[in-house]
């Protein structure tokens, strides 16, 4: 949790707001990743792409 905090803590002293889309769409598609190595989601999220 303190990587998190730190970035957030960059994000506001360097006012780079604009990163916190960026990441959180990389935490999105990780989490799909994830989701989708060999459980019974993996069928429903191939049909979404």
């Amino acid at each position: 949790m303190s990587f998190l905090r730190e970035l957030w803590l960059f994000m506001r002293m360097r006012k780079k707001f604009w990163l916190l889309p960026i990441f959180i769409m990389m935490f999105l598609f990780g989490g799909l990743i994830v989701l989708t190595q060999g459980s019974a989601v993996a069928p429903f999220i191939y049909t979404i792409f």
